[in-house]
């Protein structure tokens, strides 16, 4: 009972410490801006919002776009009668997504002036706004709903506000202010580290294993490695909204690696020709860390010259070019810095913002572009065990392997919450 007060004791706020205001995008937005956002942010995703200015007061009928929020909706500036809501979120692979679909592969430059509101997930679960005091467990209970990202003002002094008002709002992605609140999200990453910092109220939970809990969800997203990857489009973007990945497996049903959405989440838009052009392995070699090998890019050109679609073709020479010109003015500057680094003896890191020659860009360094293989662990894992590899590795699932490497499964993020809610359920 002790365990269970003291836990109940954290609130929202406990986890927002330390974390940064969000950079926002408007609803009114086009996808071409939202693409901007994303790599001049260098954000993983971009919050969209729908801020109404001239709402008479909170509970008019213009709030309701904020129907999907949980504990609370709407924020009321005190100079300002407006409401502000998050009405979703976008990525590079719901951009990559979009550009797959027919009739936008034969014109991706009219595609990227849609308004970012088509490929907004149409699930209101996904984020919700809840208020800075709620309790961690009513956190859980929303994760567990289906919510990705968790929405918490960020109060400011009016001074600090305007201030900051200043400086902001000269872009349509880079403000982070709504009528003087900034806001955080917080992840289900967030509240799994920290329930590990915490890991001890819970024994002897944490050292069961994930079989032994019925962690294990059988029903996975999976594609043969020799499928073409195109097959797989429906299977990605399913695998962003469960926060999960798609399986690589063999005719024998093991698991050779993945195509996580995390992964495609650090290349550019021009992936979405080799999605459209390679089998499931190809890909996995061709989104790998190290940049596609040079070879398959002549493949996917050669490919989509064959199926006429000029325009994306022309878009992955241009992003190659543009690469290639940015790698090579980099290395340049690189050359002209190395007599200072070495008589200094200077060891520090260059942060690069812009694409690669991989056609992947950069993010900052507490988001690092992973490799294709897959993170796994067998069924007598622990649950502690398993939330350190996902943790150790940015993802919010570990694949399920038998010993010959056969797929057993997944177990997530959202997986393992429901053990610990279970768990200081039957405590209370």
């Amino acid at each position: 009972m002790a365990v269970s007060f003291r836990f109940l004791a954290n609130e929202v706020s406990d986890l927002c410490i330390g974390k940064p205001a969000l950079r926002c995008l408007s609803v009114s937005a086009t996808i071409g801006e939202a693409l901007s956002a994303l790599k001049v942010t260098g954000e993983t995703s971009i919050s969209v919002w729908n801020c109404n200015h001239s709402s008479p007061n909170p509970n008019s009928s213009s709030s309701s776009s904020c129907s999907s929020s949980s504990v609370k909706s709407d924020f009321e500036d005190e100079d300002c009668c407006c409401c502000c809501c998050c009405v979703g979120k976008v990525c590079m692979v719901d951009v990559v997504c979009y550009l797959c679909r027919d009739e936008n592969l034969e014109d991706p430059a009219s595609a990227l002036e849609s308004p970012v509101s088509a490929i907004l997930s149409k699930d209101p679960r996904l984020v919700r706004h809840v208020d800075p005091n709620s309790s961690l467990l009513d956190a859980i209970d929303l994760i567990i709903d289906g919510a990705q990202n968790l929405v918490v003002p960020i109060r400011h002094s009016f001074y600090s506000s305007h201030s900051r008002k200043k400086l902001l709002n000269k872009s349509p992605f880079c403000s982070t202010l709504h009528n003087g609140i900034e806001f955080c999200w917080l992840t289900q990453e967030d509240i799994i580290r920290f329930l590990l910092n915490l890991i001890g109220l819970f024994s002897p939970l944490p050292s069961f294993s994930i079989e032994s809990l019925g962690l294990i969800e059988l029903e996975v997203l999976a594609i043969r490695y020799h499928d073409a990857a195109a097959s797989a489009i429906d299977a990605i973007s399913c695998a962003l909204t469960q926060q999960t990945s798609v399986a690589v497996v063999d005719d024998e049903g093991k698991l050779i690696g993945e195509i996580s959405p995390s992964t495609l989440a650090s290349c550019d838009e021009t992936v979405a020709a080799a999605i459209t052009t390679l089998s499931a392995g190809d890909l996995m070699a061709y989104i790998d860390c190290g940049g596609p090998p040079d070879d398959l890019i002549r493949v996917v050109k050669k490919r989509l010259k064959e199926r006429n679609l000029d325009q994306m073709c022309e878009l992955l020479l241009d992003e190659l070019s543009s690469c290639c010109s940015y790698l090579s003015s980099s290395s340049s500057s690189f050359s002209s810095d190395d007599e200072f680094s070495t008589s200094t003896g200077s060891t520090g890191s260059t942060s690069l913002m812009g694409s690669t020659r991989s056609g992947k860009y950069s993010r900052s360094s507490s988001y690092l572009a992973r490799r294709a293989e897959a993170i796994v662990c067998d069924p007598n894992s622990s649950l502690v065990a398993v939330m350190l590899q996902a943790l150790a590795h940015r993802v919010n699932y570990v694949w399920v392997v038998e010993k010959d490497y056969s797929l057993a499964g997944i177990v997530t993020f959202s997986d393992m919450l429901k053990a610990f809610q279970e768990h200081l359920q039957s405590m209370l």
